[in-house]
């Protein structure tokens, strides 16, 4: 969730706190989901209980100073709690809320499934629908599980999607690799959409194999990274190592900017399911 410079796949853009990165509409989408791999379903949560479930999702609590990262490294607003990720109907709603009276103004919540699911390699997909708004982040990302390289961003970082609500467009796929902060470097596209919105529910997903990773909406492949580095070890380092999952909705900081009169809450990320799957060896393809 952080970066100021980016090299996008086609193009080269050297940018500041923002994306701009290679242009992918509907029209001009790279190519179709993959369908010669026959895909084992391996984890899953599609939030038909009553309570987040606690056996696959952890809470991360606060504004990131007890973790000596103030603003969660962005200089974001929030404060991240549990009552904030609630599951209704089906869904997974996390709620990004504005009360000017309260000693935490901005709240929103964050979870991962750290220690409770982490994963080498597979296809990792997530339908949602995102928030709107100037100064909402929404993101659904991967971490290393074990920071075998190091500190961040030398153990890499995936983001599956990211979203500004101000941009309702466009999403973004990014990786984050190279060495130690602030020696590190990024790399990713953009997907701009031609008739709808991040507000409408879509299929996000990644398939991350040993050397490659690609992205997709609604099944169609709108990135491909296939070099990265980390420093001191050989390739695919960093991508070599167990990631887990986190999503979140951010409130303000470094990218988005601040929220501003225009903003209106509470705002929702609604997720319907996650799922995980790695390819099926047995099984003949598609």
């Amino acid at each position: 969730m952080i970066g100021n410079i980016q090299t996008y796949i086609g193009c080269l853009t050297i940018i500041l706190t923002a994306y701009a990165g290679c242009r992918a509409s509907a029209d001009d989408r790279k190519s179709s989901f993959p369908d010669d791999v026959s895909w084992e379903l391996v984890w899953s949560d599609e939030f038909d209980g009553s309570d987040l479930d606690t056996t696959k999702w952890s809470y991360q609590i606060g504004d990131g100073c007890a973790n000596r990262l103030c603003g969660w490294g962005n200089n974001e607003l929030q404060w991240y709690t549990r009552e904030n990720a609630v599951v209704t109907d089906g869904n997974l709603v996390i709620h990004a809320r504005h009360d000017p009276g309260a000693e935490t103004q901005f709240t929103s919540s964050r979870i991962r499934t750290l220690n409770q699911g982490d994963w080498k390699y597979g296809k990792f997909e997530v339908r949602a629908a995102l928030p709107t708004g100037q100064g909402l982040w929404s993101a659904i990302w991967m971490m290393p599980s074990d920071n075998a390289y190091g500190s961040w961003a030398a153990s890499g970082e995936v983001d599956i999607v990211e979203a500004l609500g101000h941009l309702p467009d466009r999403v973004y796929g990014t990786l984050h690799y190279g060495d130690r902060w602030p020696e590190n470097t990024q790399s990713g596209d953009t997907l701009f959409f031609d008739d709808t919105a991040i507000s409408e529910f879509h299929t996000y997903s990644i398939i991350w194999q040993h050397g490659k990773i690609e992205w997709f909406v609604d099944d169609t492949k709108f990135g491909e990274q296939t070099s990265w580095y980390t420093s001191g070890h050989e390739f695919p380092a960093p991508f070599d190592k167990r990631f887990h999952l986190i999503l979140n909705v951010a409130i303000g900081g470094a990218w988005p900017e601040n929220p501003d009169s225009t903003t209106t809450f509470p705002q929702q990320m609604v997720v319907d399911y996650v799922r995980v799957y790695k390819p099926n060896t047995e099984a003949p393809p598609n």
